[in-house]
């Protein structure tokens, strides 16, 4: 597991001018299918770092790239959300430089997924028409006009939580969505589960845990696993299915 520098793409594409990522690498020669990890809205961080290796340890060559490498979260927080709500921008450029990078890599088969959780699903779901060969999208916010930024999508399995205040009925929207538009997926709300429900701890700043708490903003560990193996499922069908990776 190493970081790597994706500037000189990126910057070429008119994204971030320092992108950098976190790769975590499976055992064995490959080549391996890929993914794009995105992080959540308080950044590249060990919980991210570890969803990555766990992603490796399932046999992908998982790339967590971080949109915050301009600056860190308290320069870049507000110019990301913009280029989320916008479904363009910097954000997106590393996305996609990230995804190419990927897919130009000898150790990978050539098929990428991304994967998103928070912030980093929100952006995952806009990402899913862009290229990529299968997504997963982890209580991520759903967009204004749904139906019209999903046109086109690739295969999409998603995880929400029944007691996730900050989102409610995404789940029932997204399956209606993605239904009405005929694009393979697989939506399911965990009704214990909250936000950020995949996540082995606590995250953000430690005075705001215990509003995040009643907000329903914690890990369930009784619910991840299940989601955990969803997205392996997915993953499996859509990029190794047809690939050469075991």
């Amino acid at each position: 597991m190493v970081h790597i520098d994706l500037s000189a793409d990126s910057v070429a594409a008119g994204g971030s001018r320092t992108l950098q990522g976190y790769l975590a690498e499976p055992d064995g020669d490959g080549p391996f299918p890929g993914v794009v990890l995105i992080h959540e809205a308080f950044g590249l961080d060990d919980v991210m770092r570890r969803h990555a290796d766990r992603l490796a340890s399932a046999g992908y060559l998982t790339l967590a790239v971080d949109l915050y490498s301009d600056g860190g979260a308290r320069r870049c927080l507000v110019a990301t959300m913009r280029s989320l709500g916008s479904g363009t921008g910097r954000a997106f450029t590393d996305v996609s430089t990230a995804r190419t990078w990927l897919r130009n890599d000898a150790r990978c088969t050539g098929k990428v997924g991304v994967i998103g959780f928070c912030m980093g699903g929100a952006f995952a779901l806009l990402a899913a028409h862009d290229d990529f060969d299968a997504a997963s999208v982890n209580y991520g916010q759903l967009p204004r006009h749904l139906e019209q930024a999903l046109e086109g999508a690739c295969p999409v399995v998603a995880n929400y939580g029944g007691n996730d205040r900050t989102m409610p009925g995404a789940a029932a929207k997204l399956e209606a969505a993605l239904t009405n538009l005929g694009i393979e997926h697989d939506v399911k709300e965990f009704p214990t589960a909250g936000h950020a429900f995949m996540n082995d701890v606590p995250v953000g700043p430690r005075p705001l845990r215990p509003l995040m708490r009643v907000m329903g903003i914690k890990p369930d560990p009784v619910a991840a696993p299940e989601a955990w193996q969803r997205i392996e499922d997915h993953f499996a069908k859509h990029l190794k299915g047809s690939s050469t990776a075991p």
